[in-house]
């Protein structure tokens, strides 16, 4: 018994005061691991800061009521560029005009309704600007969707992250094409992602309505890399580029679909090593507005720099395979510009 309580007090004032401390120690350790971390990303943060201006130009940009697409608006409207808000919350973005307005003092703000996911909205909006835009500089594919558990589909049938962040655009591009052309010199920015990494487009599967929902946002980053490659084929020599950019990890409400208990660990830990809105719309800016890159095209940015892609992303015989079943599924028909 004696022996017993001995080592019962040597454990409580030796052993345990030194696990604790060797805790902290530990702790401690991750903290400045994690604060690197940090700095590094923060660091090699790309920044465009030339002051390149705008004036006389047109700029459309989907899905910019908010996030890296509500700091694009804020930026283009900054240097002076006509920049239509393409949103499907009409309510909201109104809001954000009249917010980018005010800070920019740039009246030339407009919001349009776009749903991306519907083909329907897509050639009203199309039809709208075609007929009221006497020019076109800049198309920017900013919208994005992701859901990380629900399966769910749009009015036309299509997986919904598929339908937002691929077809959709496919088609948008090819209803403005004309107008882009006309403008020439003229512009396609692609906001993708280096998530693309993590998913792969099944030519086999185009509609994958019943397939792990998350996973689809990856296969619509790399579809949107195959997309550009193969567009900015099509485009040589009409004047018109288009490039595709990684943002990087950005703290906007396209993660709101995390469940609990993970979405606590990723709001407490991980969105602290995000990018603002403002640091992740930086690329996005600089392909759409620097003049160096008048006639770069079919490359991939990655914090203001060109950045290389994997070999399934750059593969030209996916991307066509790509491109012909997306002419099948955005039902283009002959009346419809092609590219």
């Amino acid at each position: 018994m004696v022996v017993a309580e001995y080592w019962k007090a040597d454990y409580l004032f030796w052993v345990f005061p030194a696990m604790i401390a060797a805790g902290l120690l530990s702790g401690i350790g991750l903290l400045l691991i994690l604060l690197s971390i940090k700095f590094y990303a923060r660091y090699t943060c790309g920044m465009y800061k030339r002051k390149t201006k705008m004036d006389g130009k047109t700029v459309i940009i989907t899905g910019c009521n908010s996030g890296i697409g509500k700091e694009t608006a804020k930026d283009l409207a900054m240097r002076g560029a006509r920049v239509i808000m393409a949103c499907r919350n009409i309510e909201m973005a109104e809001k954000v005009k009249d917010e980018i307005i005010d800070i920019t003092n740039n009246k030339n703000v407009i919001v349009k309704k776009l749903d991306l996911s519907s083909f329907a909205s897509i050639r009203a909006f199309a039809q709208d600007i075609n007929t009221t835009e006497p020019r076109l500089d800049v198309l920017i594919h900013n919208a994005g969707y992701a859901d990380l558990l629900k399966k769910r589909k749009s009015a036309d049938d299509i997986e919904l992250t598929l339908a937002t962040n691929h077809y959709g655009p496919f088609l948008l591009t090819h209803l403005l094409i004309k107008l882009l052309k006309k403008s020439s010199p003229s512009r396609i920015v692609v906001v993708a992602s280096s998530l693309y990494r993590l998913g792969y487009f099944n030519i086999n599967n185009p509609n994958p309505v019943n397939d792990f929902s998350g996973y689809q946002y990856y296969v619509s980053k790399e579809a949107n890399i195959l997309f550009t490659k193969e567009l900015s084929r099509r485009l040589e020599g009409t004047g018109v580029t288009v490039n595709c950019l990684h943002p990087g990890l950005i703290d906007t409400g396209i993660w709101n679909s995390i469940p609990r208990p993970l979405s606590w660990f990723w709001n407490l830990v991980i969105k602290g090593f995000f990018k603002t809105p403002t640091e992740g719309c930086q690329t996005t800016v600089m392909l759409a507005v620097d003049e160096d890159l008048l006639k770069t095209t079919g490359k991939y940015f990655s914090d203001c720099q060109e950045s290389s892609v994997s070999n399934t992303a750059s593969d030209m015989k996916r991307a066509k395979k790509l491109w012909e079943i997306s002419e099948k599924m955005v039902k283009l028909d002959e009346n419809d510009p092609r590219i």
